[in-house]
C-alpha cells in the first residue's frame, strides 16, 4: 500500500512540476521541468534521506560517542525486530525528533539535542520507539520523497516568481511563459504543502504511537512527551524547520491555530495523549 501511495505521490507532485515548467517558459520550460522531475524523482528516492539530515545539519553518531543514546536504539530496534538504524543528533534547541530511509536497512533515527536535554530518559526512549515505529510500517520512504519534492516544488514556484518579476518572458518568444506564470509560481507553494498533507495521513502518526507503546512497553512516557515537546515548541523555534518537512518530525514544529489546523501534518497532541493515556490503562506488553 506504502509502494502505491508513493507512486500517486511522486505523479501527482510531477504533473505539477511540469505544469510549473511550462507556466514559466512554454516548451522550454516544460522540458526543463522534465528533465528537472527525471532527477528529482530518481534523487528523491535513493537520496532523499540524505537530503534532509544535511537540510538539518545532522551529525551522524558512534557507538562510543553518546554511548546511552545508541544503545537506547539498539535496544528498541532489538524488540521491533528491525536492523540496527544509523543514529544523528541535530543541532537544535527544540525538542523533536524524526526518521528517514528508503527501508528498513536504510534507515536513519535523528533526534535534537534539545530533545536530550529537556526530556527524561524513558520519554527520549518512548520517542525513539515512535520513530522506530515508522521505520517498521515503512512510512519513511513516502515521507522523504514528499519533503524533497516540495522542497523542488517550492524552488520552482519562487524562480518563477522572479522570472515573472524581473521580465524573464522574452517579447519575441510565442512559447514564452504566460505573464501570470509568476503569480500562479507563487501559488504552488502552498498548493504543495497542501499535498504533502494530504499524502502524509495524520492516520500514520496514531499508527507509530500504538506501535512505540508496543515496543517501547511505556505509552504513559510517550504521552508525557508528546505533551513536553508541544509545550517546548512554543517556546523554542525549530530554526531549520520548514513546511516541507514539517510532516516528519514527531510533532509539528510549527504551532497551530485556527484554520490552519486543518491543514496540521498531524493530529491533535490532545487526541494522541488520550490514545496513548488509554493503552496505558489497558497495560502493553513489550514488543519482541
Amino acid at each position: 500500500m506504502n509502494r502505491f501511495k508513493t507512486l500517486i505521490l511522486l505523479a501527482t507532485l510531477t504533473a505539477l512540476l511540469l505544469w510549473a515548467g511550462q507556466a514559466l517558459g512554454g516548451r522550454n520550460g516544460l522540458a526543463i521541468a522534465m528533465f528537472f522531475a527525471l532527477v528529482m524523482n530518481f534523487a528523491s528516492y535513493w537520496f532523499s534521506d540524505k537530503i534532509v539530515l544535511r537540510m538539518y545539519r545532522a551529525q551522524e553518531i558512534a557507538p562510543g560517542a553518546h554511548p546511552w543514546l545508541f544503545g537506547a536504539v539498539r535496544e528498541l530496534a532489538l524488540r521491533a525486530n528491525l536492523p540496527m538504524p544509523r543514529v544523528y543528533i541535530v543541532p537544535e534547541d527544540a525538542p523533536n525528533a524524526f526518521a528517514t530511509g528508503r527501508d528498513p536497512s536504510h534507515a536513519a533515527v535523528a533526534v535534537t539535542e534539545g530533545l536530550l536535554r529537556l526530556l527524561p530518559r524513558e520519554e527520549v526512549e518512548a520517542v525513539l520507539a515512535h520513530e522506530l515505529g515508522h521505520i517498521k510500517n515503512r512510512d519513511t520512504l513516502v515521507m522523504t520523497v514528499a519533503a524533497t519534492l516540495a522542497g523542488a516544488l517550492s524552488m520552482l514556484a519562487n524562480m518563477a516568481m522572479w522570472s515573472s518579476m524581473l521580465g524573464g518572458r522574452s517579447q519575441d518568444d510565442e512559447e514564452g511563459g504566460h505573464p501570470l506564470a509568476g503569480l500562479l509560481g507563487v501559488l504552488i507553494a502552498p498548493i504543495a504543502a497542501t499535498l504533502i498533507q494530504m499524502a502524509i495521513s495524520r492516520s500514520r502518526e496514531f499508527i507509530a504511537d500504538a506501535d512505540a507503546a508496543r515496543i517501547s512497553g511505556n505509552p504513559a512516557a510517550l504521552a508525557s512527551a508528546l505533551r513536553r515537546i508541544e509545550t517546548w515548541s512554543a517556546r523554542i523555534p525549530m530554526q531549520a524547520a520548514t513546511p516541507a518537512t514539517a510532516h516528519l518530525m514527531i510533532a509539528n514544529p510549527f504551532s497551530a491555530h485556527g484554520l490552519t489546523k486543518l491543514f496540521s501534518t498531524h493530529p491533535p497532541t490532545a487526541e494522541r495523549v488520550e490514545r496513548l493515556e488509554a493503552m496505558a490503562l489497558r497495560g502493553y506488553a513489550i514488543l519482541g
